[in-house]
């Protein structure tokens, strides 16, 4: 009841705008180059929620979306350049690569659409980028565990896709934390891919190889849960998992601070910035003269509001924030 009241709020709103706007004939397309975890899929949900009441209430004529069936550059580009045939106006973009697609996202500009990317941002200079700071999610995970452990210990480090500039920037991050909070040292390192389920599995593997003082995980977002699984089936004492905002390591963590009081830190980004990537690319086709360079808060989920957050995160997803189109002018406004 709660969403469809928000949802006819939304719409109402854009009945309104839709009369200044002039986009009604515009189509805007999102392409995306993975789906395989929760986050990935929460954030398809978020675009077609938001996209949806903004296509029936004649506020652009198409939102389609678009996912690749393997996370590879060369398939990303030439979906690219199949929706530059397909004669878009838009094209809003979560890429493989930050620069393996310049080629494609080049085209698309020079035939006079507008790209948007956001999450993993490409670096061609003619597309718009909506960012994180993914190195500041690394550094907070080593401060967090400073201000907790302030002796120091082994750390085991989950990366996420190989080769994607998200998990480059979050590892950069994590680095520079170990320079700053040098008692601590990773002695091993695995690839989660941002999923529970790979996640487990590669932490089962690597576990007999570590030492048995590991105080911390490191993460990013998605493998946190399955550490936990993967730990607690070795028979090993579980130690200070650094979480990503997904309700089965929110519930997990719930259920383990009421048992025996477990303390840890939980952040990322919200998958609802692809709401934020499409009112961007709205709003540059409405004419508006919008910075290259966007900045979105992360979001983090700590001791003290875990049961609020919980609350709020459904079941299977990722805690979250959809953006509206004030959101965005808001957003467009501060970078000026």
């Amino acid at each position: 009841m709660k969403n469809a009241l928000v949802l006819g709020a939304l719409a109402a709103a854009l009945v309104c705008s839709t009369a200044m706007a002039e986009t009604s004939g515009k189509r805007i397309a999102l392409s995306n180059n993975y789906a395989g975890n929760s986050w990935r899929q929460a954030m398809l949900t978020s675009w077609d929620t938001i996209t949806k009441v903004a296509v029936e209430s004649g506020l652009v004529a198409a939102a389609d979306a678009f996912t690749t069936a393997e996370n590879q550059a060369t398939e990303q580009a030439a979906q690219i350049q199949n929706l530059i045939l397909q004669g878009y106006d838009a094209i809003v973009v979560n890429a493989a690569s930050p620069t393996a697609l310049n080629g494609a996202i080049k085209e698309a500009c020079d035939a006079g659409i507008t790209v948007v990317s956001f999450d993993g941002i490409v670096t061609e200079p003619c597309a718009w980028r909506i960012a994180v700071d993914f190195q500041q999610m690394g550094v907070n995970q080593l401060d967090f565990l400073a201000s907790k452990l302030p002796e120091g210990g082994n750390l085991l480090e989950i990366r996420g896709l190989a080769g994607v500039s998200v998990d480059e920037e979050i590892h950069a991050g994590i680095e520079k934390g170990l320079a700053a909070h040098s008692n601590f040292k990773v002695v091993g390192s695995v690839n989660g891919d941002w999923a529970q389920d790979v996640a487990q599995k590669a932490v089962a593997g690597i576990l007999p190889s570590l030492p048995d003082d590991i105080v911390g995980v490191v993460t990013q977002g998605g493998d946190g849960y399955g550490a936990a699984q993967a730990f607690a089936a070795a028979g090993r004492e579980i130690p200070t998992i650094i979480m990503g905002n997904r309700e089965d390591e929110l519930k997990w963590w719930q259920e383990q601070k009421d048992a025996n009081g477990y303390e840890t830190y939980s952040v990322s980004i919200a998958p609802g910035v692809s709401t934020l990537a499409f009112w961007v690319a709205q709003q540059i086709l409405d004419g508006v003269d919008v910075p290259k360079d966007l900045v979105v808060p992360l979001v983090e989920v700590t001791q003290d509001n875990l049961e609020d957050q919980l609350a709020a995160t459904g079941a299977g997803s990722v805690t979250n924030v959809e953006y509206t189109l004030e959101d965005a002018q808001a957003t467009i406004a501060a970078a000026k």
